[in-house]
């Protein structure tokens, strides 16, 4: 059976990935060292033959220090049900914030009487926005999505949600604008004309992140796309011209839902395991 070579391009990589006919990627190779990573074990000379001779005709011979074999990767600690972020609910670290940190009563009646906007309050409606968003997410798992919310990164940086599947992976960010008017360009967004938020491109940035825990212990490369979710808004308006930053309202979600041919089962359930795992993304 013909392997198929494509190449991709994204985050500072560089591969040409040996797929079949069907889409299914057997193998890849690193365009700027030589490696090559086999991924179905029964292809391995077919994968080793194509990508060479590709690697060739775009850099030259292949150095023969290059051994072609997959790069042990580090594993996370044996999974424990604290460690384990599958059973996390939407907005827990926003819930764990306003726990910890909630105003006396008088302090919150008084802020709502002179109308002065506090952080407690934002964490609420940002907590209202996970919550609904949320809810979507996980209606995705009937499709056979995996679903993760509020996983954290380093520097107390969390991720919304997290939504993985054969479509691929994406990382979640929601924003709670009520009867608020939303513009989105490609790095900035503007609520009711007001100053430009970066959304978009932390958005980018905080996928980027996610993508380098996931390879730090999956032996294939995981693509992470990022997604902007605004809850609440009366109208959004999306003029932007780059196509790496999805934008939908909360409804909209369901889009994602017939997404494929981007990560196989075993590669679904493989970056899942490591997703889930709270010690894994330490390392980000």
């Amino acid at each position: 059976m013909e392997l198929h070579v494509t190449r991709w391009k994204r985050y500072g990589h560089d591969r040409l990935y040996a797929n079949l006919p069907d889409g299914t990627a057997v193998g890849w190779a690193d365009v700027t060292t030589g490696d090559i990573t086999v991924l179905r074990a029964e292809r391995r000379d077919d994968v080793i033959a194509v990508l060479t001779r590709h690697l060739q005709n775009l850099t030259g011979p292949v150095p023969p220090d290059r051994a072609p074999e997959a790069q042990a990767r580090p594993m996370p600690p044996p999974l424990t049900p604290a460690d384990d972020l599958a059973v996390t609910p939407p907005g827990q670290s926003l819930r764990d914030l306003l726990d910890e940190s909630s105003p006396e009563l008088m302090e919150r009646v008084v802020s709502r009487l002179l109308r002065r906007p506090s952080e407690w309050d934002s964490w609420r409606k940002g907590l209202a926005g996970e919550r609904r968003v949320g809810a979507e997410v996980n209606r995705l798992e009937r499709h056979g999505w995996r679903v993760l919310h509020s996983s954290f990164l380093a520097n107390k940086v969390d991720v919304d949600h997290l939504l993985i599947g054969f479509g691929g992976v994406f990382s979640i960010n929601t924003k709670h604008h009520h009867k608020r008017t939303v513009w989105v360009g490609d790095d900035s967004v503007r609520v009711d004309h007001g100053k430009p938020a970066p959304y978009a491109r932390k958005s980018r940035a905080e996928a980027k992140r996610v993508a380098r825990v996931l390879e730090r212990y999956c032996d294939f490369p995981v693509p992470v796309d990022p997604v902007l979710v605004f809850v609440g808004v009366t109208e959004l308006k999306v003029v932007a011209t780059q196509l790496d930053v999805r934008v939908y309202q909360e409804r909209q979600v369901s889009a994602l839902a017939p997404l494929s041919g981007v990560l196989t089962a075993d590669q679904v359930e493989q970056v899942y395991s490591v997703a889930r795992h709270r010690q894994a993304w330490s390392q980000a």
